[in-house]
């Protein structure tokens, strides 16, 4: 289900023309940029030539790529922010050595995205120059047009004309110049996003991975995530481990001995055996609790009785923070998926309340394109961060493992906005959709 856009007028078309600022701002940097992609691809042949030249060149060359490659970083990250990503597609860099400065330039020339790079910094300087002139002087030609009647009211008649053919000899015809100004400023403004579209699509043509470097980060990709899985599965079991052995083999090495001492005491002591008996049974009670606790830590019942859907809510409700849970899942998934997903969301919900001091907080599940979207979101101080060990980082790896990503909103003071998506099918459908208050 698509979301729906509840902003009044006045909120949409600030946020228009907030976006229609910011991309007109982002077309004037881009005329910047392009003057130091020039310099950059001068510097840049000037170490090509300069490589038979023992040291000076590899030590120019290793520098001038540094530098190209933030350019083009910088110029991925414009992209992503006109809403094209553009992933990196460099080979990882060697580790220093003793021949650390000839691996070194053996990993610069031998990376086909080193010379990507060097070929996309003319065409892209002059692509993003020349849409960033169009994105700017459009505005400003409409800013021009609601200035000129001011403009001929103070300087004068016979002085000021609108571009090259409209001369201002009457108050009227300045008159006239305002709405056409009004209109091709809310078209420059309008149009300046799709400028930057533009530019990033075409920086995309050479700055993003080829099909072979997407095929080599893949494969490095699923071995960071095969590797991470190996060390979480090797950790909860260690876990496992850790509480079978101190918490419930304790308890019923306990209970063998209380049995044990009961026997001895029956035939001699009946009163105290029937004691020790009534303290055996409360210990296996009790021993029977951390099992099913322990169990649960593996793949909770609810999960498996009533899927991710009645497993979610059964959690929001035992948590002391109201959370609105929303589902729309027409089927249940594959059980790992599901059990990951779950795991996921407990994971981010016990931060909320452990981290962010929230009044309330909401569960948002969605299932479309063969995607699973879950958004988690609360009202707390905010300033999260997956590097500050709260548990976020464990949630990334527990998702990488299914090829899942996580994206975090935490600026301070709040909200906290946790969006996590998992590529995955249905099955077994069902017609029922729901959403309520835990």
């Amino acid at each position: 289900m698509a979301p729906v856009n509840t902003a009044g007028p006045d909120e949409r078309t600030y946020e228009w023309a907030r976006r229609g600022v910011r991309a007109v701002l982002a077309g004037l940097a881009a005329i910047g940029l392009a003057l130091a992609n020039v310099a950059l691809l001068v510097v840049s042949l000037l170490a090509l030539v300069l490589v038979p030249v023992p040291l000076l060149g590899m030590a120019l060359l290793s520098w001038t790529t540094t530098l190209v490659r933030k350019r083009a970083d910088l110029e991925r990250r414009r992209a992503a922010w006109a809403g094209v990503p553009v992933p990196r597609p460099y080979h990882p860099p060697p580790e220093r050595g003793i021949a650390g400065g000839w691996r070194r330039f053996r990993w610069i020339v031998t990376d086909p995205a080193t010379w990507r790079d060097l070929a996309w910094l003319l065409p892209g300087g002059i692509v993003g120059a020349t849409l960033g002139v169009i994105s700017l002087a459009v505005p400003l030609y409409g800013i021009m047009g609601l200035t000129l009647t001011p403009l001929w009211i103070w300087l004068g008649t016979d002085w000021y004309g609108y571009g090259t053919v409209w001369s201002i000899d009457t108050f009227g015809e300045g008159l006239i110049c305002l709405p056409q100004g009004a209109a091709i400023l809310a078209g420059g403004l309008w149009v300046a996003p799709w400028l930057r579209r533009v530019d990033a699509y075409f920086a995309r043509l050479l700055l993003a991975p080829t099909k072979a470097a997407e095929l080599r980060l893949r494969v490095a990709q699923l071995t960071v995530t095969r590797a991470d899985t190996v060390d979480a599965q090797a950790a909860e079991l260690r876990r496992i481990e850790r509480d079978l052995h101190d918490g419930i083999q304790a308890r019923l090495v306990s209970l063998g001995m209380t049995i044990g001492l009961a026997d001895e005491l029956i035939d001699r002591n009946p009163a105290a055996a029937h004691e020790m008996l009534a303290e055996a049974r409360e210990a296996s009670s009790a021993a029977l609790v951390e099992l099913r606790h322990l169990v649960r830590g593996i793949h909770p019942p609810v999960l498996a009785e009533r899927g991710l859907d009645g497993a979610v809510r059964a959690l929001a409700l035992s948590l002391p923070v109201p959370i609105t849970v929303d589902v729309d899942l027409p089927g249940r998934l594959d059980t790992p998926v599901e059990s990951a997903a779950y795991f996921a969301v407990a994971e981010t919900l016990t931060n909320m309340v452990r981290h962010s001091r929230a009044h309330t907080g909401s569960v948002s599940l969605r299932h479309a394109d063969g995607t699973l979207t879950m958004v988690v979101a609360d009202d707390g101080v905010g300033g999260g961060d997956p590097v500050s060990g709260t548990g976020l980082r464990g949630i990334e790896r527990r998702l990488a493992a299914f090829d899942g990503t996580m994206a975090l909103s935490s600026p301070l003071g709040g909200p906290t906005v946790i969006t996590m998506e998992l590529p995955c099918a249905l099955s077994s459908p069902r017609t029922t959709r729901s959403s309520g208050t835990g």
